[in-house]
C-alpha cells in the first residue's frame, strides 16, 4: 500500500474512527430493553474528503456513521493536513478504501463491539469531492452468521408473538422492526401471499385494542412507504421538485425492466398504504401506470372487479371503486324515488362487503346541511341531508345506517382529523333529529363512537336539544349522547331543568353508569358535578 494512504487510514482510524465507536458503544450498552429483532444499530460508514477551491477554506475530511439526511448534516470533521493535495480517485480507491474495507471487516464481524452494535450489513462509503467533481464508491460489507441469528429469531416472534392466540401480544417496539422485516427481501419473501396473513393475523389480534393497533398499522404502512419509495421507485423514477416529492421516469436506457413479482408487490404496498393515506395509493398507482401495470389501471378506472362498477337507476346513476373506496352518485331528479334507488344501490354495496370508509362524489341540484356545526360539509353530508327531506324513505336510511356503523372506522370524505366521522353518522344525526323512533339507532351509534378520536358528536347534544327539548322521554338517548362526547367537549347551552320528572328521570338513566360517567353526564349538563347535584336536589323539591 502506497505510504500516503497507509499514514491517511491510520490518522483517520486512530483518532477519529475507533474513539467514536468507543463512544457510540458506551451509548448503546446503556440503551434497556432493545428488541431481539433489532437488527443492529451501526450499518453505515463513509468517509469523505473535501478538497477546496478556496484558499482561504481548509480542506476537510468528514465522517459519518449513520446515513445522513438531506437536511442536516451530523458528520465528524476534521482539518486534513497538506497530503490531500498529493490524493487521487487511484490512491483511494485502489490502495485506502480496500485496506479501510478489510480493518472495517475485522471490527463488523467480532464480537468487539457487543451484539447490537452492528448488523448483518454494513454500507462502507468513500467520497472525494475535488474541483468541481465527485467521486463516489460503495460497497456492502455482510455477516452471515448475524444474519441468520437474525433469521431465527424472527422466526420465533412468529410463532410465539403472531400466530399464538391472545392474550400474547408482541410489545410495540418489536412490531416496528418486525414490519420493517416484512419489507426486507433478506429476511421475507416478498410476496404478498407470505406476509399478507401475518399483517392480517395481528390486526385481528388487536381489533379490541384500538391504540395498539393504530401504532402497529402506522408501522407497517410506514414501512411499506420507505420500501416503496427507496427499493422500488428509486429504480425507475428521478426524484425531482421541492424537496424530491415529485416523480420523472427515467430514459429507457436508465431505467431496467420491471420483474413482475416486485411490481405486485409494489401494488400490494399500495394498497395497504391508501388505508391510511388514500392520496399516496392513488399516486402510485399513476406511477405503476407510467411503468406499463395493467393491474394498476384496472385498480384506478374499475376497482378489484368484485363489485358491478355501474348501476343504472330510472332517476339516478351510480359507479364505484372499491379499490380507491369511492362511490359516485349522479341525482338526475331531486325526488323521492331517485334517493331511493340511491340508497338502494349504496346499501347493497355494503352488503357485498364495498369498504364501509367510502368517499362520495355526488352530482345533485340540490344542496342541504344538518344543523350540526361540526360536521364537514362533505358530498357524503349533502347526500344524507338531501335524502333525509323525504320521511319516507327514513327505514332505508337507518338500513344503511346498521349496515355502515363501525366502531374504529372513519368515512374517507375528509382528509384525517377533527371532521372525520364514524361510518353512518349523517344518518344517524339526522335520523336522531328528525324523530324519537330513532332513539335507539342513536344509542346504539354512541356506544360505538370512538370519543378518543372524534368529536363531532360534541355539538350534536346541542342539535338534540334544541330540536327535542329536554323531558322524561328524551333523557335516555340524551344521556347516552353526553357520554359518546370527547374528553374536549363542553357543556350543552339550552338545557333546562326545573321538575321532579326530570329529576327522576336524569337519575333513572344514571342508575346504572359508573361513578366517572355520571360526573361526565353532570358537567355537560350543569357545569360541572357539584352543580348538577344542586340542580338535582332543586328539581326534586319541587314534589313540595
Amino acid at each position: 500500500m502506497e505510504k500516503l494512504a497507509e499514514q491517511l487510514l491510520n490518522e483517520i482510524w486512530t483518532t477519529q474512527l475507533i474513539p467514536i465507536y468507543e463512544k457510540e458503544k458506551k451509548r448503546i450498552d446503556g440503551l434497556k430493553g432493545l428488541s431481539p429483532l433489532e437488527p443492529g444499530i451501526m450499518n453505515y460508514v463513509k468517509i469523505t474528503f473535501m478538497k477546496s477551491d478556496a484558499s482561504w477554506v481548509p480542506d476537510q475530511i468528514a465522517i459519518d456513521i449513520y446515513e445522513p439526511l438531506s437536511f442536516g448534516d451530523d458528520s465528524y470533521k476534521m482539518e486534513a493536513g497538506s497530503y490531500i493535495d498529493e490524493l487521487s480517485e487511484d490512491i483511494l480507491v485502489n490502495e485506502f478504501f480496500p485496506a479501510l474495507r478489510e480493518r472495517m471487516n475485522d471490527i463488523f464481524l467480532s464480537d468487539r463491539y457487543g451484539a447490537h452494535f452492528f448488523g448483518y450489513k454494513l454500507q462502507l462509503v468513500l467520497e472525494f469531492q475535488s474541483e468541481g467533481s465527485t467521486l463516489l464508491h460503495r460497497e456492502y460489507l455482510r455477516n452471515e452468521a448475524k444474519l441468520n441469528h437474525l433469521k431465527q429469531q424472527l422466526h420465533k416472534f412468529i410463532e410465539n408473538k403472531i400466530w399464538r392466540d391472545l392474550p400474547v401480544l408482541p410489545s410495540e417496539r418489536d412490531e416496528f422492526f418486525f414490519a420493517r422485516h416484512l419489507v426486507n427481501p433478506d429476511l421475507m419473501e416478498q410476496d404478498p401471499a407470505v406476509i399478507a396473513p401475518l399483517i392480517n393475523r395481528l390486526n385481528e389480534k388487536l381489533i379490541t385494542n384500538h391504540k395498539h393497533r393504530e401504532k402497529w398499522q402506522y408501522a407497517y404502512v410506514s414501512a411499506f412507504k420507505e420500501w416503496a419509495e427507496d427499493r422500488f421507485l428509486d429504480q425507475y423514477f428521478e426524484r425531482v421538485g421541492s424537496y424530491g416529492l415529485e416523480r420523472r421516469l427515467m430514459p429507457d436506457d436508465r431505467r431496467p425492466p420491471v420483474q413482475i413479482s416486485e411490481m405486485d408487490f409494489f401494488l400490494y404496498a399500495a394498497l395497504q398504504i391508501g388505508q391510511k393515506e388514500p392520496d399516496t395509493r392513488k399516486r402510485y398507482f399513476e406511477l405503476a401506470v407510467q411503468l406499463g401495470s395493467e393491474q394498476a389501471a384496472a385498480y384506478l378506472t374499475k376497482g378489484s372487479g368484485r363489485f358491478a362498477a355501474n348501476r343504472a337507476g330510472s332517476l339516478m346513476s351510480g359507479t364505484c371503486n372499491d379499490i380507491m373506496q369511492s362511490i359516485e352518485i349522479r341525482i338526475d331528479s331531486e325526488e323521492e324515488a331517485a334517493y331511493r334507488e340511491a340508497l338502494t344501490y349504496i346499501c347493497d354495496l355494503l352488503r357485498e362487503g364495498f369498504p364501509r370508509t367510502y368517499q362520495m362524489k355526488l352530482k345533485s341540484a340540490e344542496k342541504h346541511w344538518l344543523p350540526v356545526g361540526s360536521l364537514a360539509k362533505s358530498k357524503l353530508h349533502q347526500f344524507f341531508a338531501n335524502a333525509l327531506r323525504y320521511e319516507a324513505l327514513f327505514p332505508l336510511i337507518s338500513e344503511y345506517a346498521e349496515l355502515a356503523m363501525k366502531e374504529f372506522a372513519w368515512y374517507g370524505d375528509v382528509e384525517s382529523g377533527e371532521k372525520s366521522v364514524m361510518p353512518g353518522t349523517y344518518a344517524v344525526f339526522g335520523l336522531g333529529l328528525l324523530s324519537d323512533a330513532y332513539f335507539p339507532l342513536v344509542q346504539r351509534y354512541m356506544e360505538l363512537v370512538d370519543s378518543e378520536h372524534q368529536s363531532a358528536q360534541d355539538k350534536y347534544a346541542e342539535a338534540f336539544v334544541a330540536q327535542h327539548g329536554v323531558n322524561s322521554r328524551v333523557m335516555p338517548t340524551l344521556v347516552s349522547i353526553l357520554l359518546g362526547g370527547s374528553d374536549m367537549a363542553k357543556p350543552v347551552k339550552g338545557i333546562e331543568f326545573d321538575s321532579p320528572e326530570l329529576a327522576d328521570a336524569l337519575n333513572l338513566a344514571l342508575a346504572d353508569k359508573a361513578d366517572h360517567q355520571r360526573e361526565f353526564v353532570l358537567f355537560r349538563m350543569f357545569g360541572s358535578e357539584k352543580k348538577g347535584l344542586a340542580a338535582l336536589k332543586r328539581a326534586e323539591s319541587g314534589r313540595l
